[in-house]
């Protein structure tokens, strides 16, 4: 943790963390891992009670109204319990009650946003889709407008908190015209979980297990013109911002699902003896300590960069290459700080006897979810070849290319 980057009231909120951290009791762990807990609901409202949840929200919510470098402060705590309690605890506060509080109403606050950060109901995010999932707007899930209410009909997998959750943020197309503009067919919808909103499928996860993650079957829901979060056909602005809690939030929790196999692998190495001395001696074993805590201060660096980023404004374009690359690189890296760790201790790191083989399951997540790497990576790329240009047509930077000594060879620079 970068304590100097902290203020007093983030390192408090910090400690307040690691004390809920050290509450989650042993079992709870357990149980999750193995799916004998659905959805841990006794762990967000002991998150509630203590107001940990959505710390970013406005206080007139039920939030401490601070900001995104507080948050991830806060996720990286988090993940340090493990991963999947960091999914089921930025999933409802910081993500579905984010689209509320920037694009909904006050009634729609008063009663989805309050009540979830008190503990008393729980939310998750239905965005995927059986066809795909980055393909946000090949969404086949329908709403028809009724009148008074919208009837929904579709399917929305991988939903962390489909067996658990209260109600449910819904993407689901609303313009039919096949002529519409993409951007300008989808809607945001408020679901309460009820007649015809069913779990068709508890999927069986290699790790990040106990968050109720399945797919939700929609059957002819009535769902109210009140419960549009933003405009009817008006969707894209709201994924447009949740993209920052998806991706940043993900890349932030990582980091702390990381920090413990570290942890453990350096406790384990400058024990373990081997040749007559602790392995830690070995620069075989060391230099992968190092490296593994070199890269999650450089992962931890980035995202605190980037938390700033968005904390003071900096255009939206230029956050959503900074969040990619954040996403990006974080999680890819984590997982190698894990990788690491298990291979200096040996055997024993691949058995149950020690946390890392489930530290190894669960992070494997992290570069698929809320957006895979590959999908960061065009985004990166699309967003740094409009800033090069950009710049170019601006003319306000240097010419580095005519610095070289033959720079006028003209004939040599053949583009086509």
């Amino acid at each position: 943790m970068f304590d100097y980057l902290l203020t007093e009231e983030e390192i408090r909120l910090r400690d307040e963390a690691r004390e809920f951290v050290k509450w989650v009791p042993r079992q709870m762990i357990l149980d999750m891992d193995q799916d004998k807990i659905k959805f841990p609901k006794e762990f967000l409202q002991e998150a509630a009670r203590r107001n940990l949840l959505g710390c970013r929200h406005p206080k007139k919510w039920g939030g401490r109204g601070m900001n995104w470098v507080a948050d991830c402060m806060l996720m990286e705590e988090i993940g340090t319990i493990g991963y999947e309690f960091a999914c089921v605890f930025g999933v409802g506060a910081d993500l579905v009650c984010d689209a509320i509080v920037q694009h909904g109403t006050d009634f729609q606050k008063e009663k989805y946003v309050q009540p979830l950060l008190k503990g008393e109901i729980f939310a998750a995010e239905c965005l995927t889709e059986p066809r795909g999932g980055s393909d946000f707007f090949g969404a086949t899930t329908k709403a028809e407008d009724k009148g008074d209410y919208f009837l929904l009909n579709g399917q929305k997998r991988f939903i962390v908190g489909a067996e658990g959750a209260d109600y449910f943020l819904v993407y689901a197309r609303t313009n039919f015209d096949p002529k519409a503009d993409p951007r300008k067919a989808l809607s945001c919808l408020i679901v309460d979980r009820g007649p015809g909103v069913e779990v068709g499928y508890l999927y069986g996860l290699l790790g990040c297990r106990g968050g109720g993650t399945g797919r939700l079957v929609f059957k002819d829901v009535k769902v109210p013109k009140e419960n549009v979060v933003g405009e009817i056909n008006g969707a894209y602005p709201v994924f447009n911002t949740m993209m920052i809690p998806e991706r940043l939030g993900t890349a932030a929790m990582t980091i702390g699902a990381a920090r413990p196999a570290l942890d453990i692998a350096t406790g384990y190495t400058s024990r373990r003896k081997a040749f007559g001395q602790t392995i830690d001696r070995f620069q075989g074993v060391n230099f992968q300590i190092a490296e593994a805590a070199m890269k999650l201060d450089a992962c931890r660096a980035m995202a605190y960069t980037t938390a700033r980023a968005v904390d003071q404004g900096v255009p939206m374009r230029r956050i959503r290459r900074l969040v990619s690359e954040a996403k990006k690189f974080i999680t890819e890296n984590c997982q190698d700080v894990v990788h690491k760790s298990m291979q200096v201790m040996g055997g024993l790191g691949y058995t149950s006897v020690l946390p890392v083989e489930r530290i190894y399951r669960d992070i494997r997540l992290a570069s698929i979810w809320t957006g895979t790497s590959e999908v960061m990576a065009m985004i990166v790329a699309h967003e740094w070849y409009r800033e090069y240009h950009a710049r170019k047509k601006e003319g306000l930077e240097r010419d580095f290319e005519a610095d070289a000594r033959d720079a006028d060879a003209l004939d040599e620079k053949v583009y086509e």
